[in-house]
């Protein structure tokens, strides 16, 4: 257990501890309003602004986080306002996003070996100004959901519902799907792609087996990542083994044994 005493491993705690709250509250909004396409979207559609920032020379993680809300204002706009399906406007900025991405990283002079972080992540190499953003990012949306709460979970649920109550659905709509594209942008670097897309979807998966209730599904979830991420952590350090890999290894693991003791229930 020295490896505690370490700085780094100490900083990849606090990271997971802020990034496994964030994706628990996320994750569960994200899962209820069934947007899991338009997560994956959002992400892939990130490669572009990487790719911009890199051509350019402007932080790349910068340009991710324009690229993401642009993206997700498209996709509720084009899906609103332009009557096209959401799923063929998600497939739309996907696709968009990685072709300017190639293009851009294609046109970037010289080689760039920061752009395997941003695809699968190195949890150890979280720094203090990372936690200090994603931290300041999680008090922001702890703010927002507190200030917000019923009405959120009304819009998540049955949005018909929402509007005839007079809630102003639009908006918290286009809010939380910017909250959800700044989440992406700001763990894609820390924990990358694949990781990201199973800490917003698994933690809900396995909540969802035993309640429906949005508070408890959020603190189940929470619960669930972060343990499978320091465990994960641990059995990285142990095995030599990437940490992203473990820690979705895990996650699967937990769901299939949860829903092996349901079953067992049932």
């Amino acid at each position: 257990m020295d490896i505690l005493n370490y700085t780094f491993f100490q900083n990849a705690l606090l990271g997971v501890l802020f990034v496994s709250l964030a994706s628990a509250i996320i994750g569960t909004y994200v899962v209820s309003r069934r947007m899991v396409f338009i997560t994956g979207g959002i992400t892939h559609a990130c490669f572009g602004g990487l790719g911009l920032g890199f051509y350019l020379g402007i932080n790349p993680t910068l340009m991710a986080g324009v690229f993401a809300v642009a993206s997700a204002a498209g996709v509720e706009w084009l899906s609103t306002k332009q009557r096209v399906r959401e799923d063929s406007a998600i497939g739309v900025i996907w696709a968009l996003g990685m072709a300017l991405g190639t293009l851009f990283l294609f046109l970037s002079p010289g080689y760039v070996p920061e752009l395997t972080s941003f695809l699968f992540g190195n949890v150890l190499t979280i720094t203090r100004v990372d936690i200090a953003v994603f931290a300041a990012y999680l008090v922001l949306l702890l703010l927002f959901f507190v200030a917000f709460y019923h009405p959120i979970v009304a819009c998540a649920f049955d949005s018909d519902f929402a509007k005839t109550r007079q809630l102003p659905v639009t908006a918290i709509n286009m809010t939380m799907t910017i909250m959800v594209a700044l989440c992406v942008v700001l763990t894609i670097r820390l924990i990358g792609i694949m990781l990201l897309l199973s800490l917003l979807t698994m933690p809900q998966m396995i909540a969802e087996l035993f309640t429906i209730r949005l508070k408890t599904m959020m603190a189940i979830s929470a619960v669930v990542s972060l343990a499978c991420s320091v465990l994960g952590l641990l059995c990285s350090y142990w095995l030599a083994v990437p940490a992203s890999a473990t820690i979705v290894i895990l996650l699967i693991t937990t769901y299939a044994v949860a829903r092996f003791a349901k079953s067992l229930k049932a």
